[in-house]
Order: structure tokens, then C-alpha cells, then sequence
């Protein structure tokens, strides 16, 4: 089969593999859609400590069962499924709490095991027996499917967020992640939305979206803007879906009294650190939150909201390209010129 394999930095090619064998408590499924994450593409630039090369990439992926181990039960040939690729042990305090995102001992798909750009995946037995494994309705297209694990991340955000119907939600930072926070918000009853952004393509691809009001943050003062939209009061909610450590200070002052602050973002390593301002954290009393990942009940919810008609997964879904195209859907991700790429084997 042909498959994208990480080998190192700058290293990434398209080869032929062998498929894999299942086993009698795995699971193998021929994937018709892998959409590529920029954490693929950070991988592909500088490399993750986690990943054991070779490695096929790509957890953002779904497939139609081709092959059955015999210990397997609950699936048949033919489903479509898609995965909660980071595996959880199961038995750490943080699996015993239903926190699978957060376990000790993550294996990922892409990472620990081989992932989902190349014809067919093997689900491990750990995935299977944790509940890992997730069902999609038959009507439901390849490339919309595709966006479940990372309209599963949104959904964790946006449930760690506790939105309320008709509350006004700032989301900073317009890639694939911040539109897809705002689009679960709206999904969860967010009544109002505000997307912020200095890039003013960026700003141009959120004109499909709907949102309430958009704002070129490095020309227009998006303080007032909150203001004025809240009566003086201020977001109910803030998410940070930007990689920087500015709109994340400037988070605490956008928000009302007993709001909501997430950092989507993660921020790069050496440079995390944040000047913010305690006595807003202390007189607000404001929540400051993160949110990480997603476990299989955020990819059960992910599949409901997907599998209905609101969600413009269309849209998302900017690009559709052959494995042979890696190295063109990264260029688009770097460009910012798309929003999401999907491979199709």
C-alpha cells in the first residue's frame, strides 16, 4: 500500500509498505480520508521526541472496516468509524476518572502507533479496548468525518468553557482550530460571536462562517469593540486559539466579572511564559482554563454535531489531495491559504 512515512525533519516520504496484518484483537480499516494537522506539519518541520520513526502520519483519519480480529466484538465489516487517536492506558487515576485526554502513559496514532495517510490503518487492541474506536452514521461524507478529532478538540474546549444559550463568545486567532471553537460554540448555543485576527486573509475566510463581527486586531481596538457589543460588560467567554502570548494576557481584561478565559493554544517551548494582570484574575474572579486534546466521548459528540446539517464542514475543508500531495498540503497550511487539507488514498 502507499503510505506517508515521517523519518525525520524534512524527511517525509511516500512509499510502498506492506498493509498490515490484523491481529486477533485488533482491527484494520481502509482509510478514504486523512486530514492533515498542523501538528503534522510542525512534525514535518522540526521533528516530535515523541514519534518513533519510520512512522506512517496522520490521526485525523476515517476509514470503512475491511477486516475483523476474531476477539473483536461491537464492529463489523463495512462501518465507518474514526478514532480518539491519542490511546489512553485505561487504568492511570487520570483513565479511572474519565479523563482519558490527560493519561500518563498517551499513545497516539501517527506517534506511537502508525496513523492514517496511507490506504489502510490498524486500530491497536489498547484503542479497541479503551473505547477509542467511534462509529459514524453510513450518510455521512469521507471528508466530513475526517473533522471528527479535531472538532472533538473544540468540543472539549467548548464543554471545559461551560457556554451558556445566548452567550457572547470571543475566539482569537482565525486558523482551522479558532473557526472550529467558534463553530462548536455555536453548535452549544453561543449567542454572539466575535473572531479576532491580524492576518486579513485570515479575517477573509471567516466571511463564510456568519460570525456576529470580525476584527483586524492590529487596527481596530478590539477592547472597545467587546464593550460595545456586551453594554459594558464584556465577553462571557474568551478563547485563545492564537500560538502567542499577547492575546492571551490581553484575554483577562475582555471578559466580564466570573467569565470564562481558555488557552486553546499551546505556546511554543522557551517562550510560554505570560505577564498578566492577578488583580483581574482576583476581582473578576475569573476562570483561566486550558484545554488539551479529547477523549472518545468528545468524538461521540463531535460525530452528532457533524452528522447534522448546520455544521459547514464544507468549509472547513478547503483542499482535497492524493497522498503524493503531502508536500503540497503543507505549503498550503504554511501559506495559510487553506483551512483544512484532506488526503484521499
Amino acid at each position: 500500500m502507499k503510505a506517508v512515512l515521517f523519518y525525520a525533519p524534512g524527511d517525509i516520504r511516500v512509499e510502498e509498505v506492506d498493509v498490515p496484518k490484523c491481529g486477533d484483537n485488533e482491527i484494520l480499516v481502509r482509510v478514504d480520508a486523512c486530514a492533515v494537522c498542523g501538528s503534522d506539519l510542525k512534525a514535518a518541520a522540526v521533528g516530535n521526541p515523541r514519534i518513533k520513526p519510520p512512522k506512517v502520519m496522520g490521526h485525523e483519519f476515517t476509514g470503512l472496516i475491511v477486516e475483523t480480529g476474531r476477539n473483536t466484538t461491537g464492529y463489523a465489516e463495512g462501518d465507518r468509524v474514526v478514532m480518539a487517536t491519542s490511546i489512553s492506558c485505561g487504568t492511570c487515576y487520570y483513565c479511572r476518572r474519565g479523563w482519558k485526554n490527560l493519561c500518563r502513559d498517551l499513545a497516539p496514532m501517527g506517534y506511537s502507533y502508525d496513523g492514517g495517510m496511507a490506504e489502510y490503518v490498524l486500530i491497536p487492541e489498547r484503542a479497541i479496548a479503551n473505547g477509542h474506536l467511534v462509529k459514524v452514521p453510513a450518510g455521512v461524507r469521507p471528508e466530513t468525518a475526517a473533522l471528527a478529532e479535531p472538532v472533538s478538540c473544540a468540543v472539549n474546549s467548548i464543554e471545559n468553557c461551560r457556554i451558556e444559550k445566548g452567550d457572547t463568545v470571543v475566539v482569537i486567532g482565525a486558523g482551522p482550530m479558532g473557526i472550529l471553537n467558534a463553530c462548536v460554540a455555536r453548535a452549544y448555543g453561543a449567542g454572539k460571536i466575535i473572531f479576532a485576527e491580524l492576518n486579513e486573509d485570515r479575517l477573509r475566510q471567516c466571511e463564510a462562517f456568519g460570525f456576529d463581527r470580525l476584527v483586524n486586531s492590529g487596527k481596530e481596538n478590539l477592547k472597545e469593540i467587546v464593550m460595545q457589543m456586551t453594554d459594558g460588560y464584556g465577553a462571557d467567554v474568551v478563547i485563545v486559539a492564537a500560538p502567542a502570548a499577547a492575546p492571551q494576557e490581553q484575554a483577562l481584561d475582555l471578559v466580564r466579572k466570573r467569565g470564562t478565559v481558555m488557552l486553546f493554544a499551546s505556546l511554543p517551548v522557551g517562550r510560554s511564559m505570560l505577564n498578566i494582570d492577578s488583580r483581574l484574575i482576583h476581582y473578576k474572579e475569573l476562570r483561566v482554563i486550558g484545554s488539551s486534546d479529547s477523549t472518545p466521548e468528545h468524538v461521540k459528540k463531535a460525530v452528532e454535531i457533524l452528522s447534522g446539517k448546520d455544521f459547514p464542514a464544507d468549509r472547513i475543508v478547503t483542499h482535497v489531495l492524493p497522498l503524493d500531495g503531502i508536500e503540497e498540503a503543507f505549503a498550503l497550511m504554511r501559506s495559510g491559504e487553506s483551512l483544512r487539507v484532506v488526503l484521499k488514498p
